[in-house]
């Protein structure tokens, strides 16, 4: 009824334009599509907003971003805020989108920055804490297929806004009626002053910034790179970092090289997926090159795949690269004596173990958040509070998001592009491979391996599934995992260990298997983290095909 009573409104009330009213009538004939559509509402979170692009209260359209941006208006206000930097990518709608807000924000009296054209998501971020903005705003929806988009909002320090923030905003938006938001027109924006570009030099300060995180700058080895951008925003900025490298040669991929919000040859542009990757791995196989880079549309994940002594090609994971990258920059920064005192790495809890034993090695603190960048941006902001901004070396997850610098407090795509290929030369110079490089750190730590589980949520309302699959995971907890009984449990519902709350379970047995699961924060999908130690690769691969099939069991007959 609720979901009726909601199209019906969309469908005849004149706030709606007319592509809108029609729109909504012709849902009413499917109880599914209505459901779906207008069941419920896009929920904001720290997240933001992120859903298909269409009509209905559960979709991305011009209603749910102009209310939204209208609450975060109404917010700042309260609060004294002036300003707000706006970034987008070349997904549908992200310009429009881009500018609806503007428009909605200098109607309120704020004035709104636009990067004039598509900017990696880490960029924003820097922007807001450059222009000094009381917050920042990002469309985009990251690596999810192209029917998606998404409304991130950050904070005055650059990071992804805090669950009490998220929750203030959400407060605000509440308040709002879908179509009541009103907006300034960009000539008028512009006219009145309360519409800017974000300038030019923002743009070549962060370049400059993102080259002096480079931890062996004088690397010269030659590297054939092969880059993609997967149809996104990476492009620009990273073949700027690269040609300012010594050494590095580099092919763009050409069918990925234009923005298109269709990824007409990546259907799902996610850089950690093999399927992704497929120009790319074509091009290198052509020309022989020793690396493929990929970034995802936004630019702040990064995949790589590297060339092995047989010509073949392997795609590493996010906690590879990630390991490859900390054992890299505490290693040279050793060497170099450029290692701070009491250095700190940041990880997320579903990110490898083997980071332990990597940062005991160089005597660096190792540093445990919640999943989300954001939370790794706050630790930086801590750090910088206590005056010790410089404590802090490297931050990274699992999904392939990485950071080495201050500057920024989301993961960057460009300068994990940057990281990756100077890593390579530094290989390079000493006659090995990444992948060479990744047996010899195994070799040193330990075998541990990874993998993500993603279990699809069906259904009009996949977040109340979501929920039903975690209540029961609760009532019947996991008693083993690959044979072995399972001796330590983690609730983080309540909030533990110093940390937020957060509808997470962690498993782990005495010999180094370890599940976590979790709901996924921008997809309907059940998340499970796996890894597993052991001596060799085989037996570590055994036990997590193990621990999948009993993961299987378990949620996919809940």
């Amino acid at each position: 009824m609720l979901a009726m009573e909601r199209a019906k409104l969309w469908a005849t009330d004149p706030h709606f334009n007319e592509e809108t009213q029609k729109a909504a009538k012709a849902l009413m004939g499917s109880e599914q599509e209505l459901l779906s559509a207008f069941g419920t509402e896009l929920t904001f979170g720290t997240g933001g907003l992120r859903g298909v692009l269409g009509v209905g209260t559960n979709r991305m359209n011009e209603y749910t971003v102009g209310r939204a941006t209208q609450g975060l208006s109404n917010s700042l206000r309260e609060n004294g805020g002036k300003s707000v930097a706006i970034g987008y990518d070349s997904r549908l709608r992200s310009r429009e989108f881009a500018f609806l807000a503007a428009g909605i924000l200098a109607h309120n009296g704020l004035t709104a920055y636009v990067y004039p054209h598509l900017m990696p998501t880490p960029m924003l971020s820097f922007a807001v804490r450059e222009l000094g903005c009381n917050a920042g705003i990002v469309i985009t929806a990251s690596h999810n297929p192209a029917q998606y988009n998404g409304y991130k909002v950050y904070g005055p320090d650059g990071c992804q806004i805090t669950q009490e923030a998220a929750e203030a905003i959400t407060a605000c938006i509440e308040k709002v009626p879908y179509g009541a938001a009103q907006a300034m027109s960009e000539e008028k924006g512009r006219a009145a002053g309360l519409l800017r570009d974000v300038p030019e030099e923002i743009v070549e300060c962060f370049l400059e910034k993102t080259l002096a995180c480079r931890v062996a700058p004088e690397a010269e080895a030659p590297l054939h790179l092969i880059y993609t951008p997967l149809h996104g925003t990476g492009l620009e900025p990273v073949t700027k970092v690269f040609r300012r490298m010594k050494g590095i040669q580099f092919t763009c991929v050409p069918e990925q090289t234009a923005p298109d919000g269709h990824f007409p040859t990546c259907p799902k542009p996610n850089p950690e997926l093999r399927e992704a990757l497929r120009c790319g791995l074509e091009w290198a196989e052509k020309e022989k090159a020793s690396l493929l880079i990929a970034t995802d549309p936004d630019c702040d994940r990064v995949g790589v795949a590297v060339r092995e002594k047989d010509g073949r090609y392997t795609v590493l994971t996010g906690n590879e690269v990630g390991l490859l990258l900390l054992e890299h920059i505490l290693k040279t920064r050793t060497g170099l004596h450029t290692l701070p005192e009491n250095p700190v790495v940041v990880k997320t809890i579903v990110t490898s173990d083997l980071a332990f034993a990597i940062t005991r090695r160089y005597g660096a603190e190792l540093k445990e958040c919640l999943t989300g960048f954001k939370y790794i941006g706050e630790i930086i902001g801590r750090l910088e509070q206590e005056g010790h901004p410089e404590r802090y070396v490297f931050g990274f997850e699992e999904s392939c998001g990485y950071l080495a610098g201050t500057h920024v407090r989301d993961k960057d795509g460009v300068m994990g592009s940057m990281l990756v290929a100077e890593m390579a030369q530094c290989a390079a110079a000493e006659g090995r491979t990444l992948a060479e490089e990744m047996e010899r750190l195994y070799e040193t730590y330990g075998f541990m391996e990874n993998r993500l589980l993603n279990f699809d949520i069906a259904g009009a309302q996949p977040m109340k599934e979501m929920a039903r699959v975690m209540a029961s995971m609760r009532e019947e907890p996991v008693r083993t995992l690959a044979g072995s009984p399972v001796e330590t449990v983690k609730d983080y519902r309540d909030g533990i260990e110093g940390l937020p709350a957060s509808d997470v379970l962690s498993y782990q047995t005495a010999d180094g298997r370890k599940a976590i699961v979790r709901p996924s924060g921008t997809e309907p999908k059940v998340k499970v983290y796996l890894s597993a130690r052991a001596a060799t690769r085989a037996e570590a691969e055994e036990a997590l095909n193990r621990m999948e099939a009993e993961m299987n069991g378990r949620i996919l007959e809940k």
